[in-house]
């Protein structure tokens, strides 16, 4: 596969019918029977797993929504080239997500494991990865190969790593890996080879397309919920938090401290074997500081009250908290990337085994928008085309016509995916016709083969 070289293009009111609240109507559900699949390294040719991908049903009373998924996304995974022996292996986690979410005192700091769901049922981490430097001995502790941290793997440390940089080849196309097989995300969860400014080469070998697609013409997508109940979105929104202004980026407001040594830790870019302790290396290295009278920058919990698409001013005058998932001007991930360090909200969310009865079962959505947006590249095209679209919400089929008529290569954007390559090596040049529809909704996009 080629490398794709593109960039793509408090307080719930008690009057909003629960089955119209995004708790319930905001997951992707598999209704298609579409299966996890997975790289394994040295092999460009996806596995297929006996795993239903997504959220396999969404059930709700006057309360909660109840979520039971499988944590494996229908985008592939893997592989996890930093030594990592864990596949992404199925969770069957029923979630427990309160339609009414609560402010908290703002102190509750998030922790190591699962602090979210995303809408496809995978676990959203924060920052961590459970590894921290030790002043007592000099030295990291925590992860393969180095001794336990006092207090056990993930017991706060006075200096505690950010997984996003030291594990980046760790990470998949899709920003992700799994931790003895929950396959999670601890940052935005698009594919690395859609950013400005692209920090892994991944996806060039083994290609997959993340959750959504960063589009800084449009608000994000509602992407999950933190474990307060509170909603994930994208990275991009109104600029103001009334559902007006132009659509821009939403930013951090945590900064790298100036200071070149680190109490009780190692100096900035200290140097003990083969690891260099740059600036960043640590969550503590980041400092907040505070943007007051510019909405578009983010609390110290990294989001804000406003409305979006799924929470209009109409319905939620209020607003309600937003987190996003933050990044920079180059579409790389932001500290602290999605939530954290400390919640907006009470934690609410849970686990649980059964559903109570007298439940609802949310029936199935059906593909049935005909305005669907298509981003076709490059154009014209030479080796590949690249059909990019909103997440797919049921299977829909690619078709690559001539001039006259006549169907020349087929391919498909699967449920849960935004994406499809077309390769026209073996194609003749010329204008082609590419057609992408589900049951009787369509679009036809013209595109020139040059080669």
């Amino acid at each position: 596969m080629k490398k794709i070289l593109f960039l793509t293009i408090i307080t719930i009111s008690c009057n909003i019918f629960a089955q119209n609240n995004p708790a319930i109507t905001g997951w992707l559900i598999n209704n298609t029977g579409i299966t996890g699949r997975h790289y394994v390294a040295g092999n460009s040719t996806p596995i297929v797993d006996a795993v239903q991908a997504n959220v396999q049903t969404v059930q709700y009373n006057t309360t909660h929504s109840y979520i039971s998924a499988t944590g494996i996304p229908a985008y592939i995974t893997g592989p996890f080239q930093d030594g990592n022996p864990s596949l992404a292996t199925a969770q069957n986690k029923i979630f427990k997500i309160p339609l009414g979410p609560v402010q908290g005192t703002g102190t509750v700091a998030t922790t190591g494991g699962n602090i979210g769901v995303f809408k496809n049922g995978v676990s959203l981490f924060d920052y961590r990865d459970g590894v921290a430097w030790n002043n007592t001995t000099g030295a990291i502790c925590g992860g393969p190969g180095s001794p336990q941290c006092p207090g056990g793997p993930m017991a706060t440390q006075t200096w505690n790593r950010d997984a996003i940089p030291a594990e980046r080849a760790g990470f998949d196309c899709a920003k992700a890996h799994p931790a003895m097989g929950n396959y999670h995300h601890h940052q935005n969860p698009s594919a690395f080879n859609l950013d400005l400014t692209v920090l892994s080469n991944v996806c060039s070998a083994y290609p997959s397309d993340g959750l959504y697609v960063i589009n800084p013409s449009q608000h994000s997508p509602l992407l999950g919920f933190a474990y307060d109940g509170f909603p994930i979105y994208g990275a991009y929104a109104y600029s103001n938090t009334d559902e007006t202004g132009a659509i821009t980026r939403m930013k951090s407001s945590y900064q790298l401290r100036t200071n070149t040594t680190r109490t009780n830790g190692p100096a900035i870019n200290q140097v003990v074997g083969t690891q260099t302790f740059f600036n960043g290396y640590f969550r503590e290295d980041y400092e907040y500081v505070a943007h007051p009278g510019d909405p578009t920058y983010l609390d110290s919990h990294n989001g804000r009250i406003c409305n979006t698409p799924e929470y209009p001013f109409s319905l939620y005058p209020s607003g309600i908290y937003c987190y996003f998932t933050t990044v920079d001007a180059n579409h790389n991930s932001a500290y602290p990337y999605v939530v954290g360090p400390t919640f907006y909200g009470n934690i609410t969310v849970s686990t649980v085994t059964t559903v109570p009865s007298g439940t609802t079962t949310l029936a199935n959505t059906t593909f049935n928008n005909a305005d669907f947006k298509v981003t076709i590249a490059p154009n014209p095209a030479s080796e590949f085309i690249a059909i990019q679209t909103q997440m797919a919400e049921q299977d829909m089929n690619v078709e690559l016509i001539n001039e006259l008529g006549q169907i020349v290569k087929t391919s498909k954007i699967l449920q849960g995916s935004t994406l499809s390559i077309i390769e026209t090596d073996n194609v003749y040049n010329g204008i082609y016709f590419v057609k992408i529809y589900n049951g009787t909704n369509f679009q036809t996009h013209k595109v020139i083969v040059n080669k």
